[in-house]
C-alpha cells in the first residue's frame, strides 16, 4: 500500500512537471527573433516593410487592377470577409468588377497598426477607413484587418486574411 502511494505521488509529480519541462524546452530552441513577438514598426524593419506593403496596396487598390491584387495575395490565400464568407485569390479578383461597380468612388486608409513578426512570417492588425460617396453623401467606414504575412522570393504576401467591419456608432444631436 505504502509502494503504490509513493508511485502515485511519483507519477502525479511527473504528470504537473511535464508541461513545465516541455515548456522550457520548446522555450530553448525559440530563435532571437520569435522570443520577443510583437514588434515596434519605427525600430523593426520586418513590421516597416509590412506596414509600407500595406499602404501601398491600399493606395492602389481603386485602380481596380487585378495585377494590384494578384502581387498582394499569395495564390494560396485565404480571405474571410466582414461577411463572415471564405474566398480564394480567383475569387477576389472575379470580384474586383464587383467591387468598382459598388464602391466607384472608395479611397482606402489604414491607421493603428500591430505588426509582430517571426522570421520571414508576419502578422499585421490596422484600422481599415474606407471614404466613400453613397447617393451623394461622404461617408467613412471602419474596419479591423488582420493579415498574416509569408516573405517569398524576397515579397512579402498575404496568406490569410481577416475583415471585419466595425459598427457604426450613431451620434446623437
Amino acid at each position: 500500500m505504502r509502494y503504490m502511494k509513493r508511485r502515485g505521488l511519483k507519477l502525479f509529480a511527473m504528470a504537473a512537471l511535464l508541461p513545465m519541462i516541455s515548456s522550457a524546452v520548446v522555450a530553448q530552441n525559440i530563435k532571437p527573433e520569435t522570443a520577443s513577438a510583437a514588434t515596434t514598426a519605427a525600430t523593426d524593419p520586418t513590421g516597416q516593410q509590412v506596414i509600407e506593403r500595406v499602404r501601398n496596396f491600399l493606395a492602389n487598390v481603386p485602380r481596380n487592377d487585378p495585377r494590384v491584387f494578384e502581387d498582394f495575395f499569395a495564390d494560396d490565400v485565404i480571405y474571410t470577409r466582414s461577411a463572415g464568407v471564405t474566398v480564394s485569390k480567383p475569387e477576389i479578383i472575379k470580384n474586383i468588377d464587383v467591387r468598382k461597380a459598388n464602391e466607384p468612388q472608395a479611397k482606402y486608409d489604414a491607421d493603428d497598426f500591430t505588426v509582430h513578426s517571426y522570421g520571414d512570417t508576419a502578422v499585421v492588425n490596422f484600422r481599415l477607413i474606407m471614404h466613400n460617396v453613397i447617393d451623394g453623401k461622404a461617408q467613412t467606414l471602419y474596419f479591423r484587418n488582420t493579415g498574416t504575412f509569408l516573405k517569398r522570393n524576397g515579397k512579402w504576401q498575404a496568406v490569410a486574411w481577416q475583415a471585419t467591419r466595425v459598427p457604426l456608432v450613431e451620434t446623437k444631436p
